[in-house]
């Protein structure tokens, strides 16, 4: 698999002929859209050409040994451009091995992205619905904004774990839970944002938005929920806990 900036490099080996069939034909398609590139050709052109004038010359008598012969660079500098890409390629590939790992492995554990992470079961619609089903759920609808919410939380030997059901809600807007505690202290459970045509609207593509979390507060701690706006700190919903 080529880097995508492999073809920016590959002007040298292009002007000495030193590039394999595939690679010729693609950085030709390159060349045709890159002026620096085609600029450099033209440089090293001159360059390559009179290389290639260059005919034998006799050795004198006390002479250094004999360089290479033309060949065997050639095949010297192909197995080193060939031996550059497969590096660069296997580190891409690492790379890109890793990212899905640490994907994986976020997705697995479901840690949240708020001030008090904690583990939950599932990111997923499914895991949300259970934990409304399965833990302590309190809804309220804001009487102002519009926005309607159920919210259930689980105690848990880190804390709370916590899933938000919302509705009635327009975009674009990037909000949070807050798990608000009794000194009116508050810890960010989980942050999402909200497309254009928001949620449980009549234009809207879905009826609700389900989110879980995790906050290290325990349920007794906790005194309400709040949905606020990221940013400007709009409160959206409050649910009394």
């Amino acid at each position: 698999m080529r880097a995508p900036d492999m073809p920016h490099v590959d002007v040298g080996a292009y002007a000495l002929g030193l590039l394999e069939e595939p690679d010729r034909r693609a950085f030709e398609a390159h060349l045709a859209t890159c002026f620096s590139c085609h600029e450099e050709l033209g440089a090293l052109s001159g360059i390559a050409q009179t290389l290639d004038g260059i005919g034998p010359i006799a050795d004198p008598v006390d002479a250094m040994p004999a360089p290479p012969e033309p060949a065997a660079v050639t095949d010297l500098m192909r197995h080193r451009i060939r031996r550059r890409r497969r590096h660069r390629a296997a580190r891409a590939l690492a790379a890109a091995a890793a990212g899905v790992v640490l994907l994986g492995g976020a997705l697995g554990t479901g840690y949240t992205l708020g001030a008090d992470r904690g583990p939950t079961a599932s990111a997923s619609d499914g895991g949300t619905a259970e934990l409304l089903r399965n833990g302590r759920a309190m809804s309220a609808t804001d009487a102002g904004t519009g926005v309607t919410g159920t919210v259930a939380m689980q105690g848990k030997a880190w804390g709370s774990r916590v899933g938000l059901r919302l509705s009635k809600v327009r975009g674009p807007l990037a909000c949070e839970l807050v798990a608000v505690d009794a000194k009116g202290g508050a810890h960010t459970v989980v942050g999402w944002s909200v497309p254009a045509k928001g949620y449980g609207l009549p234009d809207s593509p879905q009826p609700q938005l389900a989110v879980q979390g995790g906050t290290a507060l325990r349920p007794e701690e906790i005194s309400r929920f709040e949905v606020r706006t990221i940013g400007d700190g709009r409160t959206l919903l409050t649910v009394p806990a």
